[in-house]
């Protein structure tokens, strides 16, 4: 399963639900940096020390940065979804069906109602 580093904003009870499935998932929190502000770019130099694939719901920043530099563990972006069960599903659908995560932006999106 993968190894996954969930910003400060990620959702908890996906989280669990990620654990439960069998993912590692380290969270800013029980890292000490949570409400640091820690710039974006230093938490994805973070995960990829760690060689773990960093979780986050801010698209917009965590996509600028891949486009800049593809020298990561790789990065799953996330659309909010209030169904945080389902949420964590449709990230285990998505990491099951890739094989290297690392210099990968994976997407994962809320479906359409």
């Amino acid at each position: 399963m993968a190894q996954l580093l969930a910003d400060e904003n990620f959702p908890a009870p996906a989280i669990v639900r990620l654990r439960q499935l069998g993912h590692d998932v380290l969270t800013l929190l029980q890292t000490d940096m949570a409400g640091l502000a820690i710039p974006d770019d230093e938490v994805l130099i973070f995960a990829t020390s760690l060689n773990r694939c960093l979780l986050t719901l801010n698209r917009k920043d965590f996509i600028k940065l891949h486009n800049q530099s593809s020298q990561h563990a790789g990065i799953l972006i996330c659309t909010f979804d209030a169904d945080f069960l389902a949420l964590a599903e449709r990230i285990d659908d998505c990491l099951l069906n890739i094989d290297d995560r690392a210099g990968n932006l994976l997407r994962v999106q809320r479906p359409n109602l």
